[in-house]
């Protein structure tokens, strides 16, 4: 049995389209990501799914029941259903551990279970007002999960955070995961944020699903440059013009990792080398092959900028458009 099925979601505001036929589902324990620029129609979606907005079309069944909209009750939201927005808020003047006493249900034990899940132990004495921004946003998780959800919704969690926040924030989640084995469904931009995490990844663009698979199928085989960019860099060349690829396709894309550098006169790419940049745990080489810039990704450098090379192409890194 499917935990969520969302099927036929459509929405509009002020007569412009913001979902159009959204049809998938997730199973209990399965990790999911909805990605896709701004304004493709995600967290539109999110908020249809735990019930804080109204669809004009179709339905979410959460457990094989109906999730009502907000027209339908008097209090929105379903109880088994936690959206942590982008805009969440606390209250001021209150001391960490009164927000997250109020309407709480669990026992102490697995109160201080959960705070231990989510990081927050040690700022329980302190006020709102003294909080960083990503300890704010773990306490309003918290808060969330005082209500023992199965589902979580998390909307951009890591857009404003730092990276040691968002490594601790990243920790939380797999936590809740694992240890309180609550589903999570997460929207997000972020390539490093994605696929080391996803299970399963849905791409959206303007208000409608463009790809969705496992997250090696959707980095290994986007199914157009939109679907690409998403999840990092790639190169295009038309396949007339790279020896051994002519009759495969139009168009050749293989994302940075998949060309090395020979030497000058072997592989199937000729040219000079334009910049070397280096990114921290690898190099990204761009070479300057017939007027076209290629980028190449690898772990060491043994070139110059203005020295003649050879690119190979590893054939199973490549697909066609």
């Amino acid at each position: 049995m499917k935990l969520l099925q969302v099927s036929g979601i459509g929405k509009q505001h002020n007569s412009q389209l913001v979902l159009h036929d959204i049809h998938f589902s997730q199973s209990k324990g399965q990790k999911l990501v909805i990605a896709g620029e701004s304004g493709s129609g995600k967290s539109t979606l999110l908020k249809i799914i735990a019930g804080l907005e109204q669809p004009d079309t179709g339905e979410v069944l959460f457990e094989s029941a109906r999730v009502p909209g907000p027209l339908e009750k008097l209090i929105p939201g379903h109880p088994h259903i936690a959206y942590l927005s982008q805009h969440f808020e606390l209250r001021n003047n209150y001391r960490v551990e009164e927000i997250l006493d109020y309407g709480n249900t669990l026992s102490q034990k697995e109160s201080e279970n959960l705070f231990d899940i989510c990081h927050i132990s040690h700022l329980l004495t302190r006020k709102t007002d003294q909080l960083s921004g990503g300890e704010k946003q773990r306490i309003a998780l918290a808060k969330l999960l005082t209500t023992s959800p199965r589902l979580l919704l998390l909307d951009e969690p890591f857009s404003n955070l730092d990276m040691r926040h968002k490594q601790v924030l990243k920790g939380v989640i797999d936590r809740i995961s694992d240890r309180l084995h609550i589903t999570c469904l997460l929207v997000s931009h972020d390539p490093q944020d994605i696929l080391p995490w996803a299970d399963h990844i849905i791409i959206m663009r303007a208000g409608t699903i463009l790809q969705q698979g496992q997250p090696t199928e959707i980095y290994r085989k986007p199914v157009n440059a939109y679907a690409a960019g998403l999840f990092g860099k790639y190169n295009l060349m038309l396949a007339r013009m790279v020896p051994g690829f002519e009759n495969k396709g139009k168009y050749l894309v293989v994302r940075p990792e998949h060309l090395a550098l020979v030497a000058a006169g072997e592989g199937e790419l000729q040219g000079a080398v334009h910049k070397i940049l280096y990114m921290g745990h690898t190099w990204e080489i761009e070479v300057m092959v017939n007027q076209d810039i290629v980028t190449v990704r690898t772990d060491e450098v043994s070139v110059a900028v203005g020295d003649k090379t050879g690119i190979a192409i590893s054939a199973h890194g490549v697909w066609y458009w």
